[in-house]
């Protein structure tokens, strides 16, 4: 996978990646191969839905989850946009072959 966007190194980060169309903000110097193709499956889901329906969807998802759970690791963790980053994140040729709004079959 060659990665093709804006890596910006964000060194107090509190995470270890973050997408925010069209960049990709990471904590370390040199982000695994995994965490760009991740944080790349979320550029083109925000790309798909438009940046703000994006994280208002994400929001409204993550706050529903965790009403239900009680947990914020494992709220996030069931995402529908989280979820399908995870399962895809070492499939390097994913975003080649991703239908459009694959995330739905995530919900």
């Amino acid at each position: 996978m060659k990665f093709k966007g804006f890596i910006i190194r964000v060194s107090f980060l509190w995470v270890e990646g973050i997408a925010l169309f069209p960049f990709v903000l990471v904590k370390n110097r040199m982000p695994n191969r995994a965490l760009l193709n991740h944080e790349c499956i979320h550029l083109r889901q925000q790309l798909e839905m438009g940046f703000i329906l994006f994280y208002i969807w994400y929001s409204v998802e993550y706050f529903i989850r965790y009403l239900q759970i009680r947990n914020h690791y494992q709220a996030y963790r069931r995402i529908s946009f989280e979820r399908e980053a995870f399962a895809e994140e070492t499939s390097y040729s994913y975003l080649r072959t991703r239908s459009f709004w694959a995330f739905l079959k995530y919900l």
